[in-house]
C-alpha cells in the first residue's frame, strides 16, 4: 500500500526539524502531493508533521 502525502500547510515558521522531515517526504511548497510506501519510516515521518500535511490512500 502506499500514502498520498500533501502538504497543506506552509513550512514558513516551522522548526528545522519539520522542514526536513517535509523535505524528506518531497514536499517543499504548499500542494505539493508525493507517494510514499506505507512503511515505519515514512508513517513516522507523517507523524512528525501530521498538523502540517493531508494523507490518502493511493
Amino acid at each position: 500500500m502506499a500514502k498520498n502525502i500533501k502538504l497543506v500547510k506552509s513550512l514558513i515558521g516551522r522548526k528545522k526539524d519539520q522542514i526536513a522531515t517535509a523535505n524528506s517526504l518531497g514536499l517543499k511548497k504548499v500542494g505539493d502531493v508525493s507517494v510514499q510506501p506505507e512503511n515505519e519510516a515514512t508513517l513516522g515521518k507523517i507523524q512528525k508533521i501530521s498538523h502540517l500535511v493531508e494523507v490518502t490512500e493511493a
